[in-house]
């Protein structure tokens, strides 16, 4: 499902172990998974931002933030035949009532891949997330980005890619970075 846009990403199974491994060995973790059936049809991933991977935290080191009051929210993929089904709602909504029970965070956050308008790969029917984003309280921190790398599918070798941060505070708390 990453491969598709915007993430276009061209991964492999030994990253992906690695990855996995971060939420195996994490107490504060949590996988949701959809299913119909015995069929996974979606995934969502959480855990606290002190757990989560240098590239993500830095950002928020950079900008004097405790991510200690932080919960961070992986990825949320869903098989396209099923969105649109109130999936990706339950999605939000299990990782913000594991980031508050299992944490003193006052903030969930994620991360999301920028990409140009103009991009050559861009579908002619794609719309971003971030209507759905915001109905759920998110909001967009254009100061605070980081970078991760991957091959983008059909690219030969890896690219550093730029990515946003959505926020949204769960305690009440004010967000502590500009937002639009």
């Amino acid at each position: 499902m990453f491969r598709d846009w915007p993430y276009l990403y061209e991964g492999d199974e030994a990253y992906e172990r690695q990855y996995l491994a971060t939420y195996a060995h994490s107490s504060s973790a949590a996988v949701i998974i959809a299913r119909v059936g015995g069929d996974i049809i979606g995934a969502s991933t959480c855990l606290s931002m002190q757990e989560a991977s240098a590239a993500v935290r830095q950002p928020f080191r950079d900008r004097g933030l405790d991510v200690s009051r932080f919960f961070y929210f992986g990825e949320s993929v869903l098989i396209p035949a099923f969105r649109g089904r109130g999936l990706g709602v339950a999605f939000f909504a299990a990782r913000e009532g594991h980031a508050q029970a299992v944490s003193g965070a006052d903030y969930t956050s994620f991360c999301a891949v920028q990409r140009p308008a103009e991009h050559p790969l861009k579908p002619p029917d794609a719309v971003t997330l971030d209507r759905f984003w915001r109905k759920r309280g998110y909001q967009r921190c254009p100061g605070l980005v980081c970078q991760m790398t991957w091959c983008d599918h059909g690219d030969a070798a890896d690219s550093v890619h730029d990515l946003t941060f959505w926020m949204k505070s769960i305690s009440g708390a004010a967000l502590p970075v500009a937002t639009d």
